[in-house]
């Protein structure tokens, strides 16, 4: 995966999928951590983002989306256990297929990847400010339209949980 330590700084690529229903956008977290973030993961050297966001998808969920358009470049600054990291983001819209239990928004969903559990839950995208959600950015840019491309930056304070 493209991780790489960089002097004291720490950089990664990471892809992610937007998927909307009912309202609803999917976020998840490893269990036992106190925040939330869009599903992905981390690109492999010489992988396609959305080739990367397909398998990241299935690994987690065993489910084959549809990965569709490029909605947001995010460039994510914080700080974890005392390092600064740098983290490059592509946000694509995803759909599930139809009939895929995930669409139960009612439901927390189970996944796993590696020694990871992982729960997946729709949240009222009217709700995310009393969601934990990282980055930051993407709360404000799923509250506005999402027709074109847009470059988000966010920073933040020490967080003592990594993002997956």
């Amino acid at each position: 995966m493209i991780s790489v330590d960089i002097g004291p700084a720490h950089f990664l690529y990471r892809v992610g999928g937007v998927c909307l229903h009912d309202g609803r956008v999917l976020l998840h977290r490893a269990v036992g951590d106190d925040f939330w973030s869009l599903p992905g993961g981390r690109c492999e050297i010489l992988e396609t983002a959305t080739d990367a966001l397909t398998r990241e998808m299935r690994e987690e969920l065993a489910v084959e989306v549809t990965v569709g358009r490029l909605l947001w470049v995010v460039e994510d600054f914080f700080t974890m256990d005392g390092r600064p990291y740098h983290q490059i983001g592509l946000y694509f819209a995803v759909d599930l297929p139809d009939g895929c239990p995930l669409l139960d928004t009612e439901a927390v969903h189970a996944g796993q990847e590696g020694d990871d559990y992982l729960e997946f839950r729709w949240f009222p995208l009217s709700d995310l400010d009393q969601v934990r959600l990282y980055p930051t950015c993407v709360r404000t840019a799923l509250q506005q339209p999402l027709d074109t491309p847009r470059h988000l930056v966010g920073r933040r304070e020490p967080d003592p949980s990594p993002l997956r």
